[in-house]
């Protein structure tokens, strides 16, 4: 069972990555095989629009990292994005890569069958965490995944989704921040809770 965490983030190792850690630490736990991806790392050129991939399931552009990438999502089992909130939107990382695997999509869903998951960073509360975990949600449904959401084994709600807030406290006017994503224990539980609801899955699918 391997599954693979891809960080749209723009700052490497920070918060958004420690999400997305705390999800591989807690699949690996339990018998998963995991990677981290930090988006950042890989030349990944802007799709051409040459609609090649209308007809067959590659891309056009060979020279930068996108292949050796999109080799490691089918080789997944199970796929989480993660991406830090960008004006109620993913980055421009995240959304270019998404742009890109349009090759695994068209002629046939590639990806299809396999889990998916998302979590997401922001400095505010309601600083548009839930769009963005929608935006990435959707995307991965329209590639055929089966996305796992937070929720626990008795039903339990703490969140609706994996989304984190660097916003600790407002009182009497004064707002304070916490240092680290680790510090917002929904946050952490949620993203725990979704490695272990992927293993669970992917372990009925096997």
């Amino acid at each position: 069972m391997k599954i693979v965490a891809i960080n749209g983030s723009h700052r490497k190792g920070k918060n958004t990555a420690k999400m997305l850690e705390t999800v591989l630490e807690e699949a690996s736990s339990l018998g998963a095989e995991v990677e981290l991806m930090e988006l950042c790392d890989y030349d990944i050129k802007h799709c051409l629009s040459c609609n090649k991939c209308l007809r067959r399931p590659e891309c056009s552009i060979k020279d930068d990292d996108m292949a050796p990438l999109g080799e490691k999502l089918l080789a997944a089992d199970g796929i989480i994005l993660g991406s830090p909130v960008y004006w109620h939107n993913v980055t421009t990382l995240m959304k270019n890569f998404m742009d890109r695997t349009r090759y695994m999509h068209m002629t046939a869903n590639l990806l299809g069958g396999k889990a998916g998951a998302a979590v997401t960073h922001a400095g505010l509360r309601n600083g548009g965490q839930e769009a963005c975990l929608a935006i990435m949600e959707n995307f991965m449904k329209s590639q055929g995944l089966l996305v796992v959401d937070d929720r626990n084994a008795d039903g339990g709600i703490l969140s609706a989704g994996a989304t984190g807030t660097m916003l600790a406290d407002y009182q009497d006017g004064k707002v304070s921040f916490r240092k680290s994503v680790e510090e917002d224990e929904i946050a952490i539980s949620a993203c725990r809770q979704i490695g272990r609801n992927m293993v669970h899955l992917l372990k009925r699918l096997d």
